[in-house]
């Protein structure tokens, strides 16, 4: 099977996989599939992906977005989730600034927020 019809895992490391897993199940409302040998939680995410949440006690997250979700709309999205507890990040910077947390940029709107972790996660809307 080509890699271009595969399924694809998104491996996210975090100190605590059990506060993880209550905010990806919880909060954002992914279906927990399971949890491997290792202590990993595994999740559900789009027609063909896996979340997998790594339980590695020393990392720190990365600076940039280490997972984006693409929905219908961004604004009903960012209600549904901060409804759930869910703090959406504010940015006005020369090339990123966000009006009630969406940023507008060519075809795409986009809002960000982090995990319990400080993992950077993303809802984006394609307008075309």
């Amino acid at each position: 099977m080509a890699l271009t019809h595969s399924g694809v895992a998104l491996m996210l490391p975090v100190t605590d996989v059990d506060r993880a897993t209550r905010f990806y199940q919880q909060s954002l409302g992914l279906e927990l599939t399971g949890t491997n040998d290792e202590g990993s939680a595994m999740f559900a995410v789009g027609s063909d992906a896996q979340l997998v949440l790594l339980p590695r006690p020393e990392s720190k997250p990365s600076e940039s977005t280490a997972m984006s979700f693409e929905v219908d709309d961004v604004t009903a999205e960012i209600r549904t989730l901060e409804g759930r507890g869910v703090v959406f990040e504010d940015y006005d910077l020369p090339e990123l600034k966000t009006v009630d947390h969406v940023c507008e940029f060519g075809d795409e709107k986009a809002a960000w927020f982090k995990d319990p972790d400080g993992n950077v996660l993303c809802l984006h809307q394609d307008l075309t």
